[in-house]
């Protein structure tokens, strides 16, 4: 679910995003980002930008190469994935530079042309259309970026609503968008909308986590815990180390006197998220049913 705080715990940054603490841990030491414990909505979008690029498989070495370059080339720019809009085009980095493209390793400044300037350039129209197909989807994922900006800046309901719908109607496969439009109505206690969203994020993704994860939320939150139960561990199925799937599913599993099963969920998510805020209550509940589970009297051995 989607927060509006200013400053998130590394924890709270981890669940936002689905990293987990090994992948962020070896990304601070490739010095792609720098150690923290709490994040901003910049590093959170520094975050984001990683997460995209490692999706589209470009290796954290030639990322590092990347940023190295954008710093040596642009001396105002301390943090590219902050201050720049980067993304890959087929095995190489383009950032987005005052209207225009620019590779980010090799410097070279990359000419924008016109659906018009391609097709007298451009003898077949395949790529002209491939040209445009591409376009369209980077200018849904700057509405999909607005509207993620609007939330953080706490912008009216409606503002964000738009800025979401208008980067689906551009890219109707956007998953992202539609799983926030359902945390949106969720939010709203607008149950049917959100459950809409969160399904149609995952006819586009099947293996979507995070949507499975929300659309549990729903289920539990209306009361359907069959539902809610099977969308948790579709979560886990895609993302076995998606601590707060555990967590969730470690309270139904309680909630429903299946004690067995919630400790192993209370274990894996302390073995996930050992020093939070929330990993202080997983123990307290784990506890309790170990506690629950002591016959009296078993201790004694003596006749």
């Amino acid at each position: 679910m989607l927060k509006f705080d200013p400053v998130y715990t590394r924890a709270e940054a981890r669940r936002l995003l689905k990293l987990t603490e090994r992948q962020l841990k070896s990304w601070e030491l490739q010095k792609l980002v720098d150690p923290s414990e709490t994040y901003g909505f910049q590093e959170l979008l520094a975050l984001r930008t990683l997460i995209k690029l490692r999706k589209d498989r470009v290796a954290p070495a030639q990322i590092r190469r990347a940023l190295e370059a954008l710093r040596a080339k642009l001396r105002e720019i301390e943090n590219p994935l902050t201050q720049l809009k980067l993304y890959a085009d087929g095995k190489r980095i383009r950032v987005e530079l005052d209207g225009g493209h620019m590779e980010a390793e090799s410097g070279q400044l990359l000419l924008n042309f016109g659906a018009s300037d391609l097709r007298r350039l451009v003898e077949f129209p395949a790529k002209d259309r491939g040209s445009q197909e591409r376009d369209r989807r980077m200018t849904a994922e700057r509405w999909f970026q607005r509207g993620l900006d609007l939330e953080q800046q706490g912008a009216p309901h409606e503002q964000v609503v738009a800025a979401y719908q208008k980067a689906i109607d551009l890219d109707p496969q956007s998953a992202g968008a539609q799983v926030n439009l359902g945390t949106i109505y969720f939010n709203a206690r607008q149950w049917n909308d959100a459950e809409r969203h969160y399904k149609k994020a995952l006819e586009i993704d099947p293996d979507y986590a995070l949507a499975h994860f929300d659309l549990a939320n729903l289920y539990d939150e209306r009361g359907d815990r069959g539902r809610a139960q099977a969308h948790y561990e579709s979560a886990l199925r895609v993302s076995p180390n998606y601590a707060d799937a555990h967590y969730n599913l470690a309270l139904l599993y309680q909630g429903s006197n299946q004690a067995m099963k919630a400790v192993r969920h209370w274990s894996a998510y302390l073995k996930l998220d050992p020093s939070s805020h929330w990993s202080n209550i997983a123990r307290r509940e784990l506890a309790k049913l170990r506690q629950a589970a002591v016959v009296p009297g078993s201790r004694s051995t003596n006749a």
